[in-house]
């Protein structure tokens, strides 16, 4: 049975749908204002239990858990449960921020907080909004797509340059060699922008520049005030 393209169907007469965008606006804030200092953390549904990533995942969250960060996910499987996993064998909040699709997806059995969202874009804002650094593991279209989403918002200072660590250098070189070679040398970047990203092979080295950083800006908060 074929499913509907919600976006390309809307018609004026839908225009009540806003007040359930609202809603769920509303609703993430409500369920997760507290929870900061929040990691987000975007990755792979396709990698099994067994699979590096996944085991890179859950030692990174495990990590930050125990720094007292809290941890947000797209709240489905793979690196998402993963670092849940991670996050809730730290004793640390282990938010689970799920998307209805076609193909249902269920939230991962780890997140201690979960909210399923209708709407991508909702579920996107939320996901930036309480992180204090963004760990892109390996992954597919949607994670390419939440990781140049993040630069851009640092680009046009929508949020905070907070740090954007690329995890397993073997992955993303290829992708980084292209926006050097191709992307900068053609104008359309500046090495600016590319010096937003960090790469980490190691999950210490990944809790190590997060706290670093984080307790870089309290000096500097104190020091404002």
């Amino acid at each position: 049975m074929p499913y509907g393209y919600e976006i390309n169907e809307l018609a004026k007469e839908e225009s009540w749908r806003m007040f359930r965008i609202i809603g769920e606006f509303v609703e993430g804030f409500d369920e997760l204002s507290g929870i900061e200092p929040a990691i987000t953390i975007y990755g792979s549904a396709r990698v099994g239990q067994e699979h590096k990533q996944y085991i890179a995942a859950e030692a990174i969250a495990r990590r930050l858990g125990e720094l007292g960060f809290s941890i947000i996910t797209g709240g489905g499987p793979g690196v998402m449960e993963a670092a849940n996993k991670g996050a809730r064998e730290a004793g640390a909040k282990s938010i689970g921020l799920n998307i209805a699709l076609p193909e249902e997806q269920h939230c991962n059995v780890y997140a201690s907080r979960s909210i399923t969202f209708n709407h991508f874009f909702v579920r996107k804002v939320m996901l930036v909004k309480y992180a204090t650094a963004f760990v892109i593991m390996p992954g597919g279209t949607g994670t390419l797509d939440e990781l140049t989403e993040v630069l851009c918002l640092i680009q046009n200072h929508k949020i905070k340059p907070f740090p954007v660590i690329l995890f397993d250098s073997q992955f993303w070189s290829g992708f980084l060699d292209w926006l050097r070679g191709v992307v900068l040398a053609q104008g359309c970047i500046s090495e600016k922008d590319i010096d937003l990203v960090r790469i980490c092979d190691d999950p210490s080295e990944v809790a190590n520049i997060v706290q670093s950083w984080y307790l870089h800006q309290a000096i500097i908060g104190r020091k404002v005030v």
